[in-house]
């Protein structure tokens, strides 16, 4: 939305496809968007960008685009049936994260509820001093405890169904920092009241919050169809200027690798945009 909003304001035609799972919709109330003291909804702040882009003659539709390719011409981009040319590309594609099992499928409530909470860097201003899990194991589960234990000293590790994979390096920082291990195997998770509780082994652990660190799948399929070079996990390479290995393609977002936040994203968009127009105006020089 950031993109297409500086694009227009630069007087170029442009089209946004908007797949609408947009990861943002998941977001109860962001604290951390510089002018919003009383915070806001997610779904809210995305609504209000896109009405801010139409207002300039964006044109958003909601459909998602399943094929992109690159020719002498510029892109081709497959999207509801009928192919789209365009001299230049960004991708906001994103990622998805893996979900943990909420018995009678209540994953939404508890997210909405704040009983799951997955950005720590969002909101663990809002965990100080609550009980807090983390659902996960390894080096990403013990580096997402490790940051938590930044806001609380009440902080657990909890194992997923196959049970942890912890080093003894690992068990040992953890047991430094003061951050407790729940050892079996991880169960779905309950609501009970206001609480989300934990059955691990042959007990079960309440929580106010449950962060779950199981990582995510990186949408950057269209990307590296197109020719663009990715690193192994699947998160686009790009230049100081957002653009990927493949000219005029750029990415922006969490599908670049980097910090995952509202802001962040924005930054890269306003950047990859004005890249963008002074590339384009470079090939053919842009005039009113």
């Amino acid at each position: 939305m950031t993109a297409a909003l500086y694009l227009a304001r630069f007087h170029l035609k442009v089209r946004l496809f908007d797949s609408g799972d947009a990861r943002i919709d998941w977001i109860p109330r962001t604290n951390n968007v510089a002018g919003y003291a009383d915070g806001i909804a997610g779904r809210e702040l995305r609504q209000r960008m896109r009405d801010h882009a139409t207002r300039y003659g964006v044109q958003v539709e909601d459909a998602e685009v399943t094929s992109l390719s690159v020719g002498d011409e510029g892109f081709s981009a497959g999207v509801a049936g009928m192919t789209v040319a365009a001299r230049a590309v960004l991708l906001a594609t994103g990622v998805v994260n893996h979900q943990p099992d909420v018995a009678d499928g209540r994953h939404d409530e508890a997210l909405a509820r704040h009983l799951l909470r997955y950005c720590p860097v969002c909101d663990g201003f809002e965990v100080t001093d609550k009980r807090v899990g983390v659902f996960g194991t390894g080096e990403r589960g013990v580096k997402e405890a490790m940051f938590l234990r930044g806001f609380t000293a009440d902080l657990t590790l909890l194992p997923p169904a196959d049970g942890h994979r912890l080093s003894d390096n690992e068990r040992a920082a953890l047991a430094a920092a003061g951050i407790a291990v729940a050892d079996g195997r991880g169960a779905p998770l309950v609501i009970d009241g206001d609480r989300i509780v934990a059955p691990t082994g042959d007990m079960s652990l309440a929580f106010d919050s449950i962060y779950p660190a199981l990582g995510s799948t990186i949408r950057s399929t269209l990307a590296i169809a197109a020719g663009a070079v990715a690193s192994e996990d699947g998160c686009m390479e790009v230049s100081d200027h957002q653009e990927t290995s493949v000219p005029n393609l750029f990415a922006a977002g969490d599908v670049v690798y980097g910090l995952d936040q509202i802001a962040s994203a924005m930054g890269q968009a306003a950047v990859a945009a004005t890249t963008i127009r002074n590339r384009l105006s470079e090939e053919r020089p842009l005039r009113r």
